[in-house]
């Protein structure tokens, strides 16, 4: 089975007319050998038609800075999803999330009619399931390959751990992890990671119990921005431990499904560089236009990393407004916890 990581890196070294050049690829490779120094992270393991690509941690698959977020896929026309998704692994991204539960499973069948004709050598595909138990994590499983229309998922992840009970359900005997390996040994998924959006602790949590069981995530993902930094902070809880354990974190949230941008702190570029700042592998941002799609693209290729004082200047700006999670109701409401209100999905 041929994966993503095994197609041509062609142009892999920015010109003048991308928004990296080559020179700002070199000092840029030059700078990893000093930069956050956890598990070997870069800050540009590459760049492909101007697109930073980093390291997705120990698995060494290279994915671009920019992942195209799978629920804003289903917002939109199919027309629409299937031009911004090729749109996107045409101009350099090749990052693709997606999620069992996403709009009902529209955003998966859509994302598998664009990753027809070719497309699916692109892309990095990752998706992810509701299901806790053997049973539930295998029917979901089966039903988003045949959504999505391949083989294979390069990255399924266990979605919304947001209770402190979801680590021991999928542990346990009969639980999803036995299903997931099972995938994995018969080809179906090639890394395996977990996502979680509601507290630092939780994560904390699913982490130690996999290291209770033997057994260590390729991925996390979680909310990464800067409003995260003020209050219950994944940043400051979270990334240094998963770090240590070499898991690559996946950077979401980056404007809070835009309510960060109704604070007016910050904009929608200085969000993106904030999380591209860190060490994560990549940031994985909504994008339900072709003009979005060129804003994010115009943040990877403009982005360099940040001095101390420029993290400091945004920090300032946002320190008032970010007290008690009033622009981060995924940590403090039930507006984005799809398994609250359809427990039925975790089996």
């Amino acid at each position: 089975m041929r994966g993503p990581h095994e197609e041509s890196e062609e142009n892999t070294q920015g010109e003048e007319s991308h928004g990296v050049t080559r020179r700002q690829f070199l000092e840029l490779s030059a700078a990893a050998a000093v930069a956050v120094g956890s598990g070997g992270f870069a800050w540009a393991a590459e760049v492909r038609q101007g697109v930073p690509y980093r390291t997705l941690g120990r698995t060494g698959e290279k994915v671009s800075l920019v992942g195209v977020g799978g629920a804003h896929i289903g917002r939109v026309s199919e027309q629409e999803s299937l031009q911004i998704i090729r749109a996107s692994l045409d101009r350099g991204l090749n990052f693709l999330d997606n999620s069992w539960d996403y709009n009902d499973g529209k955003s998966e069948e859509w994302m598998g009619k664009a990753l027809k004709d070719g497309y699916r050598q692109k892309a990095f595909l990752m998706t992810k399931i509701d299901g806790r138990t053997k049973e539930s994590a295998i029917r979901q499983l089966d039903e988003s390959l045949k959504r999505l229309q391949v083989d294979h998922i390069d990255l399924l992840q266990f979605h919304e751990i947001i209770r402190m009970n979801d680590a021991d359900r999928i542990f346990a005997p009969g639980g999803a992890l036995e299903a997931v390996l099972a995938a994995k040994k018969a080809g179906k998924v090639r890394y395996i990671g977990f996502t979680g959006h509601k507290s630092p602790e939780i994560h904390l949590h699913m982490i130690a119990t996999a290291d209770a069981h033997k057994f260590s995530f390729d991925t996390v993902q979680m909310p990464l921005n800067v409003m995260d930094a003020h209050y219950k902070s994944f940043e400051k809880e979270v990334l240094p431990v998963a770090l240590q354990h070499q898991i690559a974190v996946l950077g979401m949230k980056s404007m809070g499904d835009q309510i960060i941008l109704d604070s007016k702190a910050v904009t929608p570029v200085e969000c993106l560089h904030y999380t591209m700042n860190l060490p994560v592998s990549v940031v994985i941002t909504g994008i339900d236009s072709i003009g979005i799609l060129d804003q994010a693209l115009k943040a990877a290729q403009s982005f360099q990393p940040m001095s101390g004082a420029q993290v400091s200047a945004l920090l300032a700006k946002t320190q008032q407004v970010a007290q008690n999670g009033k622009f981060e109701l995924y940590k403090t409401s039930q507006k984005f916890d799809t398994t609250e209100k359809k427990p039925e999905y975790l089996g």
